[in-house]
């Protein structure tokens, strides 16, 4: 293959000589090696041959390899180099050329377009991690090697042999009716929940429920509701992105302050009862009742986060506050902490003067959730493996938060672990001796532990530093692990 790199104004002639040395891009490529880009698609099967050899041209292009301006030999010579007909080459030349990669004209010869921008290939990695760290206490990931891949991949076989063909089409957005009767006897049996299948729609998790109900209050004229204070960083950028603002409101021993969430003017707050995240709280009895007497009394609506809500070790959990009051709350929750937060699976269930315009924003948003996704969870459910996972990782996380808290106990004596028995993280609050905390989180870094402090879930600033509260979690970690991260920290921080 012969290419020159000259002025795409210059020599009439197409067929004018060339200097082999000449490079065809600015890093040096040479007209042999780019010949020898194009000898796999002359050497495909005939029938694929002509398309193949656009392919390598295009991508020859498109990657920089042939950098715009540069000449192309003749279709007669490159058709001879490539042992190829004529003909082949001249339909890859005119394809491109009306596509954009490649320009032509009268007795000028055939020249690299300079439509097409190089651009290196590259897939990034953004997902969450904690970078360097040789133990990671950060909340919020459960062991993604408790998945069951086993009764997963048989689920996945016995939907594939018994799926019928209609059911891959667009499915109704509030999810598959058999799955949303699933899920209705499921959360109707294990969290106490009012489960009615028209009202529950399948989503991709508690995130995208709460831009749905976002949506669709900010429709509805909402443009601010309250969050728990400390609570999950999450709720705000969710809300903010359906154009509905937060409101920070505190937490006593109880859960969330009544007081200052009547004085605040929000008719939609966003809770936790079951377990408080952060704190590890249960709301009291007492305030649960509150709580629902403060929606009616304002026509509003609780929004009740039941992330970690079967996981209780002390005792079984408690009951959902939606059960109390299904139509001043709203319901979601996820397989994220008993599966894994890669399947992008959960729920939403809504009061009924919500449901109509939740479906339709739903419906507008992606059109439904995966029909064989559905399908396969649906099975699973059915059959009782899903029950199975959740007693599998209960006594899992329920033994790595007794080791825990028996290493606390061990090796920071005098340290208090805080909130209820249940979830996937515990609070811990050191002897002021490990202050200040900036100087102990440095030091615990520093050592390859990552933790994150309580006042890391705080919407407004805390200025108490004295004081080393930390929320570890646990259910990633190895009962191994967890000693000897908790023995290794001692060690980087010891006073």
């Amino acid at each position: 293959m012969t290419s020159s790199r000259t002025n795409p104004e210059g020599p009439a002639s197409p067929e004018g000589p060339v200097d082999p040395e000449t490079p065809t891009d600015p890093e040096g490529l040479t007209g042999s090696a780019a010949w020898e880009l194009l000898l796999p698609a002359a050497s495909a099967p005939a029938r694929a041959r002509g398309r193949n050899l656009q392919a390598a041209l295009r991508e020859a292009v498109r990657s920089g390899r042939l950098a715009p301006d540069t000449r192309l030999p003749s279709s007669r010579d490159l058709a001879a180099d490539l042992g190829v007909s004529r003909g082949l080459v001249t339909e890859a030349y005119e394809q491109l050329t009306a596509e954009g990669y490649l320009r032509s004209g009268r007795g000028a010869g055939t020249w690299v377009g300079g439509a097409v921008r190089a651009a290196r290939p590259r897939a990034r990695d953004l997902a969450p991690r904690s970078p360097g760290a040789g133990t990671d206490f950060v909340p919020g990931t459960p062991d993604l090697s408790l998945f069951p891949r086993a009764a997963w991949a048989a689920a996945q076989r016995g939907v594939l042999a018994e799926l019928p063909h209609d059911l891959l089409g667009y499915p109704d957005p509030r999810g598959l009716p058999r799955l949303r009767t699933a899920l209705a006897e499921l959360l109707a049996r294990r969290r106490g929940v009012v489960a009615d299948p028209e009202r529950l729609i399948v989503v991709s998790g508690v995130a995208q429920a709460t831009t749905l109900l976002g949506f669709v209050l900010h429709a509805r004229g909402t443009r601010t509701v309250g969050v728990e204070d400390p609570g999950s960083p999450q709720h705000g950028a969710l809300y903010a992105s359906a154009g509905v603002g937060t409101v920070p409101l505190p937490l006593d021993e109880e859960g969330l302050a009544v007081g200052p969430l009547r004085a605040s003017g929000v008719r939609v707050v966003v809770t936790t009862p079951a377990h408080q995240f952060p704190t590890g709280i249960a709301y009291s009895a007492r305030r649960r009742a509150q709580l629902l007497d403060w929606a009616r009394s304002v026509d509003g609506l609780v929004v009740e986060d039941d992330y970690d809500g079967d996981f209780r070790y002390d005792r079984a959990p408690v009951g959902a506050l939606q059960g109390l009051d299904p139509e001043h709350v709203a319901y979601a929750g996820s397989v994220s902490k008993s599966l894994a937060p890669g399947l992008r699976l959960g729920w939403l269930l809504v009061p009924e003067s919500l449901a109509d315009e939740i479906v339709e924003r739903k419906r507008t948003m992606d059109l439904g959730h995966p029909a064989l996704d559905q399908a396969l969870f649906a099975r699973f459910l059915e059959r009782g493996d899903y029950d199975r996972q959740l007693r599998r990782c209960q006594r899992a996380y329920r033994q790595r938060r007794d080791t825990l808290v028996a290493a606390l106990e061990e090796h920071f004596p005098g340290a208090q672990v805080t909130g209820i028995a249940a979830g996937l993280h515990v609070i811990a609050e050191l002897p002021e001796k490990y202050g200040p905390l900036e100087h102990f989180l440095e030091r615990a870094a520093s050592a390859g532990v990552a933790v994150r402090p309580l006042t890391a879930y705080a919407h407004a600033r805390v200025d108490d530093d004295a004081v080393v509260r930390l929320v570890l979690g646990y259910a990633q970690l190895s009962p191994g692990r967890i000693r000897a991260g908790i023995r290794l920290m001692a060690g980087a921080v010891r006073p």
